[in-house]
Order: C-alpha cells, then sequence, then structure tokens
C-alpha cells in the first residue's frame, strides 16, 4: 500500500509528489516487520555455491517501463524457496496495482555475486531502468557497481548496510533501526542504565555499535557489555560477568534469535539473574513463537512486527498461490508497488535520487520507510511485548516521519 503521507504538512514539492501516488492495497494496516538472519549476509543462511548454467530468465508484464528482479531462483535451499515467494510477491504487486505499466525482467543470480553481476548486465542490456534485488549482501555490491555504468539505481533486499551505497537503496529491515528504536522507547520509559550480552557474530558487531551510540546520544550509560558464543558449553563465563553487573542497571539488551536466546536466558539465570527484575530488551529477532512460549523472556520488550499488514498479504498470497509467503516476500511486493506507484506518477524522473531519497518517505505493507542517500534507510518500528499468548502492541509504530 503506497498512500500519501500526512501531505498537508509536506513541504510544497512533496506535496506535489504525493496528490499523485497511487494507492494500493488500500486494506492494509500499518505494519513494523521482524528482520530474518537468513535475509542478506547477517544471518545463519549460506547462499548456494555460483552454477555454470547460464541465469534464468523470465518476464512478468507487458508495460514500457522496463524493470529488473534479481532473485537466486535456483540456489538450493532456503535461499531458492525465498527467491520463488518474492518472485510472486512482485507478481501479485503488478496485478493488485491493476497491471501498471511496467514489465518486470525477473534474472537469476544463483545466489552468487557473479551470477548477481551476469543477471543486472542482462537486465540492463534489456532496457530496465531500475534493478530490485539482489538479497544476499556479497551481491549487492557487484549489482551496483554494474547498474551505476548506466547510471541505474538499485533498491537491494540485503539487511547488511555495509552494502548501501550511492544509487544502491536498501528496503530491507536493518539492525540498526531495531536496535534504535527499542533504546529510545526504553529510555523514555526511564530506563538510563544498560547492560547488553550480543551474539558473538557478525548481526551482534552491528547491534552492539548502534547500541552504544544510541545510548550514548540518548544520556544512558553502559554498565557493562560483554560477547557470547553461539556455542550453548560456551555461553557460561559471559553470562557471570553481567550477572554481576545486573544490580547496577535497569535494563539489559539480548539481541538474539529464538535459536539462542532460551539458551542466554537459562545461563543467565544459572549464574543468579533474576531476570524478572530487570526489563529484557531485544530486536525484531524475537519475534518468534519460542520466544513468547519461554516463561523466563515474559515481559521482555522488543521493536519489531505489528502483524496485521503481513497477515492480511499473506492471506492474499495463500489465496492466490496456495501456499504461506516468506517473511521477505513482503520487500520485493513494496518494491514492485513503489516503482509502479512512481512509474504513473513522476513521468520521466521517476527513478532520479532526489524522488527516491524524498523526505516523506513511503509506505507499504511494513509501515512507513524512506531512503537515505547512502542508501541505508529508516523505517517507522513499533515495540512489542512478549506474553505468553503472542506480542502485544506497547508502542505503535508512526504513520509519518517526524518533521515531514
Amino acid at each position: 500500500m503506497f498512500r500519501r503521507v500526512e501531505a498537508d504538512k509536506l513541504t510544497r514539492a512533496g506535496r506535489a509528489w504525493l496528490a499523485a501516488v497511487a494507492t494500493v492495497a488500500a486494506g492494509l494496516l500499518c505494519a513494523c516487520a521482524a528482520i530474518s538472519p537468513s535475509t542478506g549476509s547477517l544471518g545463519s543462511a549460506s547462499p548456494s555455491p555460483p552454477s555454470a548454467a547460464p541465469p534464468q530468465s523470465a518476464a512478468i508484464g507487458t508495460g514500457k517501463v522496463r524493470v529488473g528482479l534479481v532473485l537466486p531462483m535456483s540456489a538450493g535451499g532456503n535461499a531458492g524457496i525465498a527467491a520463488q515467494s518474492m518472485k510472486n510477491a512482485a507478481e501479485l504487486a503488478l496485478t493488485e496495482f491493476n497491471n501498471p505499466d511496467i514489465q518486470l525482467l525477473v534474472k537469476d543470480d544463483g545466489g552468487s555475486a557473479q551470477g548477481a553481476q551476469q543477471a543486472v548486465q542482462q537486465a540492463l542490456d534489456e532496457g530496465a531502468e531500475i534493478i530490485l534485488g539482489p538479497l544476499f549482501a556479497h551481491s549487492v555490491g557487484i549489482a551496483g557497481q554494474t547498474a551505476r555504468t548506466r547510471n541505474v539505481p538499485v533498491i537491494a533486499f540485503s539487511n547488511d548496510s555495509n552494502a548501501a551505497a550511492r544509487g544502491v537503496y536498501l528496503l530491507s529491515f536493518l539492525p540498526e533501526s531495531d536496535v534504535d528504536r527499542i533504546v529510545d522507547y526504553a529510555v523514555s520509559q526511564g530506563k538510563r542504565s544498560f547492560v547488553a550480552l550480543m551474539p558473538d557474530n557478525a548481526y551482534g558487531a552491528v547491534a552492539e555499535a548502534t547500541f552504544k551510540q544510541a545510548v550514548a546520544r540518548k544520556g544512558g550509560r553502559i554498565v557493562a557489555l560483554e560477547r557470547f558464543p553461539l556455542d550453548r558449553g560456551k555461553m557460561v563465563e559471559p553470562a557471570k560477568t553481567i550477572a554481576q553487573a545486573i544490580p547496577r542497571a535497569d535494563a539489559l539488551f539480548l539481541p538474539a534469535d529464538a535459536d539462542t536466546l532460551p539458551a542466554i536466558a537459562q545461563a543467565l539465570a544459572s549464574a543468579g539473574v533474576n531476570l524478572k527484575r530487570v526489563q529484557l530488551l531485544g530486536t525484531g529477532l524475537w519475534d518468534d513463537s519460542r520466544v513468547f512460549a519461554d516463561g523466563a523472556l515474559e515481559g521482555g520488550l522488543y521493536a519489531g512486527p505489528a502483524t496485521d499488514g503481513f497477515r492480511a498479504f499473506a492471506a492474499r498470497y495463500r489465496a492466490k498461490y496456495g501456499n504461506d509467503p516468506v517473511r521477505t516476500a513482503t520487500l520485493s511486493y513494496d518494491a514492485v508497488a513503489l516503482v509502479a506507484a512512481l512509474v504513473k506518477s513522476r513521468g520521466p524522473d521517476h527513478f532520479s535520487p532526489e524522488v527516491l531519497t524524498s523526505g516523506a518517505g513511503f509506505s507499504g505493507i511494513d509501515g512507513v520507510f524512506r531512503f537515505r542517500p547512502d542508501g541505508t534507510n529508516e523505517r517507522g518500528l513499533c515495540v512489542q511485548r512478549t506474553t505468553p499468548a503472542g506480542s502485544q502492541v506497547v508502542s505503535p509504530a508512526p504513520r509519518a516521519f517526524a518533521g515531514t
């Protein structure tokens, strides 16, 4: 759903542009979204090795404006499953936008950087004016370099902010956004002293850097910060260190996923931490039924999805394709819907940097978002509390960005 964002509060240029943006899928509600560790390079999923076969191609739609959609269609495992689901979601967006004047050139990168380069080059040779994808961070860089030779922008799906660059915009759910949101909310609730236990991986490194900046910006202090290995047998020592610091803190930040969060919670409890006496904080990785079912984590707060928008999208997806979409399918849906809206509203400059980085932003299935000039994004996220019955929204996602 792309709608006007508080148009009466915008600048004259912003109002003129937003007034022309079409509304699609009007029944969807604003929602924020969780990060999946398999999206981009920050998680545990590994893309398939390069395939010897040439990239597969397909075209969806017959419009005049050609749009490259680069996905790992032939990759094995979860990558290939995600690619098919994202391709279906892109097709659904075209249908729900009443077949706009665009044609999707679906290109298979096989999950490799070399494949992404070939796929993007092929799309450019066929007249693509913008590239959507790739999915993996290691492919985004080469895709952006290839597209830049033709001055063509890229909207990629990796959640690694290091992949962002001039003309390469990330539509995904960045860990930085989750961390900023949950720290801001915690401070607004009177939390000033923090301890943190970070997973010793790429996601943890990003979360740690953002956490330090966010706490300092809000005038808080970090009493202690430790990293824990994913090996459960080695979680004991960092948990003991945090246990010693807990009495001097009023919030404990645990940006871990559902595979490791219960184990680290158990290690903390074994070290003598009463998790009911400190406010637990997390990220969108907490949006998992296993987290909700763990009584030790009840009452924890995290920046994650208000599920209304995704549920509505998933219902329509199931009706059309007969199965459930992957969570990242909304990224390709929103990317195609955005492109369709811009083509309809903006004329020949529809993909210019000025348009793509509009301060007013856009609103899709996963809520409001906007691209920064450096290629990263800002999303309107909500804060939720964990309960045995699921998640409970305690601070809704904004419907517009402050100052617009």
